[in-house]
């Protein structure tokens, strides 16, 4: 399964996803972009045609993605923890969820969820 997240900014979004995730660019076509790292696919697409796109992001959407997360395998939660905060990443430090997940939230340039997450041994 690959999926598909309407972005704002797809600029932005690649310079987050693989500037500072890590993913690569598998292909492009003007305001569209399928990423992948890891075996993990994702696609991003503009939200606007660029003539109809509007100065800043509606908040009001953004809200909206409360319902989405997308959960990435992750050896190591405590690194990617330090790495993102080197990046200047607003992220709170790693938990422990009651089923044994040590799990790292944060969101993309969107407010899309994300969250790196490994099973306590």
């Amino acid at each position: 399964m690959t999926p598909l997240l309407f972005v704002f900014d797809i600029e932005a979004s690649l310079r987050f996803y693989c500037d500072i995730l890590g993913f690569t660019l598998k292909t492009r076509a003007n305001y569209w972009a399928w990423i992948e790292r890891d075996a993990v696919d994702l696609m991003l697409n503009t939200l606007y045609d660029p003539d109809q796109q509007p100065d800043k992001p509606d908040l009001t959407r953004a809200a909206t993605h409360e319902d989405v997360t997308l959960y990435f395998g992750c050896p190591d939660v405590d690194a990617a923890y330090e790495y993102l905060v080197t990046q200047g990443i607003a992220v709170k430090k790693p938990h422990v969820a009651p089923y044994g997940m040590k799990q790292l939230y944060l969101k993309d340039p969107d407010g899309f969820g994300l969250c790196f997450q490994w099973k306590v041994q």
